[in-house]
């Protein structure tokens, strides 16, 4: 552990970060893995839902930092795709 009160302070304010990006890629993970599990399921009203939903919290952690743009770009084409592809 960190002698100096302000690297002290940095490892806490660190710790609290990591855990909020941690959710947050969670969250993202989560949306994408509906939106797949309706692709497989072969239905559409639901994949197209869980589009949006997915999207929603892509385009979120983007905003927030934790995405890169070109990630979050790169993620939302690839679950549209996915849901493009069901007849």
């Amino acid at each position: 552990m960190a002698n100096i009160k302000s690297a002290k302070k940095r490892v806490l304010v660190n710790e609290t970060k990591a855990a909020r990006n941690k959710a947050i890629r969670s969250r993202v993970k989560t949306a994408i893995k509906k939106v797949d599990a309706a692709v497989a399921a072969g239905d559409k009203a639901a994949a197209q839902a869980a589009l949006t939903g997915a999207i929603s919290e892509i385009e979120k952690a983007a905003s927030k930092g934790v995405y890169h743009a070109n990630t979050a770009s790169r993620k939302v084409s690839r679950v549209s795709k996915a849901v493009n592809t069901i007849a």
